[in-house]
């Protein structure tokens, strides 16, 4: 294995459209969504580690994370948890991450990736970041594993590529917004647009190089701590210094202005497991197209429906169709999936109506 091969993975999320399950003090990523016996950081960690050393993994996240990440990841040591004492969005934190990976390994190459995604053929995966990480170590470039869309979606960003050429490695042309649907049919039509999965690979020098051109003040914020970065005197710095920083996204700080960037269309099933909806897609369904986790259900008269409950509950449905049932503690969804998205503002009503601790 290449021990200048490094990950860094994206867990300070809050996943709040897979509520009730999913809650500020135990987001999504710590659940076992698709109950396979793993959380989702797990997979997502082991994933990873089957072509980076588990040592050069290192685990993004909010400081209240920290005893979670530890405990459902023993893999992993206090030095690879790297604790964000503010939310500060995507770019802040993978300067902080790079610039502690870049004082322990100058030459290093590093995918960054969301702790929370589903991907099935694993090593499809594995070849695919190989292929951009081998390009990052002999050129001075950006790369992303851009997903081909198999349907017009209006959640996702989207990658437009140069057309052309025989390289497997497209030139991205550039990044275009969550667009309405017909604008979805045409990217679809022109055949050279992907889903943007926000899975980046490139080396530490380049990525700081390319804050240091984009992102000046960002740079100099983080500069300054360098010497303190892998000691005892980093936490004092970055308690002081994180909140500081602007709240920023990679894809506007970086990706959006650099015209060094490449895509690589993965050759792997991808899943952002964003909401029910799209956990529902990738789950085993009855014959009647139910979706159920954990529970044993008894279910009449009901069809397309996703549940998913407390291990080995008995479920009984009787009437229902399209519905997201979610029975989890102290919380009962029951919500259609056509409003799916309107979750995330259901959270937020019944946290102001009956507190934090059911959000």
């Amino acid at each position: 294995m290449n021990d200048n091969y490094y990950a860094v993975i994206m867990a300070g999320g809050v996943g709040s459209r897979f509520w009730p399950v999913s809650t500020t003090e135990n987001p999504k990523q710590f659940h076992d969504m698709l109950g396979s016996g793993q959380t989702l950081i797990q997979k997502t960690f082991r994933r990873l580690s089957k072509f980076v050393p588990t040592k050069n993994i290192l685990i993004l996240t909010n400081e209240r994370y920290n005893d979670l990440v530890l405990q459902q990841l023993p893999e992993a040591t206090q030095e690879q948890v790297v604790l964000e004492p503010a939310m500060r969005n995507t770019a802040p934190c993978i300067l902080y991450a790079a610039m502690k990976i870049k004082k322990r390994n100058e030459n290093a190459v590093m995918i960054v990736a969301p702790s929370d995604h589903w991907i099935e053929d694993e090593q499809a995966f594995a070849n695919d970041v190989s292929l951009c990480f081998k390009k990052c170590e002999n050129e001075e470039v950006l790369c992303t594993l851009g997903i081909q869309p198999s349907y017009p979606n209006t959640g996702f960003g989207y990658i437009e590529f140069e057309k052309g050429g025989e390289a497997k490695l497209k030139k991205v042309a550039q990044f275009r917004e969550k667009p309405d649907l017909k604008t979805a049919e045409e990217f679809l039509r022109q055949g050279n647009f992907l889903w943007n999965a926000g899975i980046f690979m490139w080396s530490v020098s380049t990525i700081l190089n390319a804050f240091e051109a984009y992102q000046q003040e960002q740079f100099k914020l983080f500069s300054a701590g360098y010497t303190s970065y892998n000691t005892p005197d980093e936490k004092g710095f970055i308690e002081e210094n994180y909140p500081k920083a602007d709240n920023i996204s990679i894809d506007y700080a970086i990706l959006e202005r650099s015209n060094a960037i490449f895509t690589l269309p993965a050759s792997f099933d991808w899943n952002d497991l964003g909401t029910w909806g799209a956990l529902y897609e990738k789950l085993d369904k009855d014959g009647n197209g139910n979706a159920v986790v954990n529970g044993q259900p008894l279910l009449e008269s009901a069809s397309g429906n996703m549940i998913r409950t407390t291990k080995d509950k008995i479920v009984v449905v009787d009437g229902l169709e399209d519905y997201i049932i979610v029975d989890d503690k102290d919380v009962l969804l029951i919500y259609p999936k056509a409003k799916q998205q309107e979750i995330k503002a259901v959270r937020a009503a019944v946290k102001d109506t009956f507190g934090d601790q059911y959000a």
